[in-house]
């Protein structure tokens, strides 16, 4: 998924073609190992799209982590994890001060990986795990009965947790008018209407209405408030940031609406939530 080696780096180029190439980043370079890990801190980085012969679980420990693959655009806070199968073409925001841990898996430890990524919650057994298994590095020559023994059972645990899906993605589209609607709407949270939207698209409220219907499969409005709820976890993730900055940065008239939203689609209020992943940073 993100950044897992040093040399991924040079993934972080503009596009200069019109199909840039995609490539496949051996993360085992070359060695024969089941599994391993990699820790990733420092600078902001944008990896560029690329794909891994390997299946990767990714824990964010602090900071926010954004992947964007061919049919969606996910959030990684805190105390998230991100899948990503074998083969899966993406690319990865690593925001400034991120850490994370990553544990690649051979497919064969996973055969069931699917074909898209997703955002899971992790157990503390996992978590704790995946920062136990840095101790073998994911491009080291080959395996052995210990790390293969444990590498088994953590893909075991993961495979489980495949199935507990948390909703931190946005959908993409291919269609342009849809596409430059939703960039708009991101551009504009704090402020954003139809009739603005609309304008900028140079289409009308009921056209729009039908585009965001037959090719996303959602009203407008509610892709307006995933936007605005994905990025008020992203800001709340941020050291000293306030709920009532944020509420009003994501466009809401008052904190208590901000809060029924947020806790509708988060599970707990933003306070709750702010608390829990700055105290895993600290």
């Amino acid at each position: 998924m993100t950044v897992s080696a040093p040399s991924d780096r040079g993934l972080a180029q503009p596009a200069k073609l019109a199909a840039p190439i995609r490539p496949v980043i051996e993360l085992r370079r070359g060695g024969h190992a089941l599994a391993g890990s990699y820790l990733y801190e420092g600078d902001g980085l944008i990896t560029g799209w690329h794909s891994h012969e390997v299946h990767q679980i990714e824990y964010a420990l602090h900071g926010l982590v954004e992947v964007e693959t061919d049919t969606a655009h996910y959030l990684l806070p805190p105390q998230q994890a991100a899948w990503i199968p074998v083969g899966l073409e993406h690319q990865a925001v690593m925001n400034p001060d991120v850490k994370t841990v990553a544990v690649m898996f051979d497919p064969g430890l996973i055969p069931d990986g699917g074909g898209r990524a997703r955002i899971i919650a992790v157990s503390p057994l996992i978590r704790e795990m995946m920062i136990y298994a840095l101790k073998w590095p994911i491009n080291r020559p080959a395996g052995d009965d210990e790390s293969d023994n444990f590498f088994r059972t953590l893909a075991a645990l993961v495979a489980e947790a495949l199935d507990h899906e948390a909703p931190l993605s946005l959908p993409t589209s291919d269609n342009p008018i849809v596409a430059a609607a939703m960039a708009f709407t991101k551009e504009h949270l704090d402020s954003v209407t139809a009739d603005q939207v609309c304008r900028a698209v140079a289409v009308s409220e009921r056209t729009l209405r039908r585009l965001f219907q037959d090719t996303l499969g959602l009203p407008w409005r509610t892709y307006l408030l995933h936007a605005r709820m994905l990025r008020a976890m992203a800001m709340l993730a941020a050291p000293g940031q306030s709920v009532q900055d944020t509420s009003t940065a994501v466009g809401f008239e008052s904190v208590s609406s901000f809060t029924r939203a947020f806790t509708l689609f988060c599970g707990e209020t933003p306070s709750s939530y702010r608390r829990r992943v700055t105290q895993t940073q600290a």
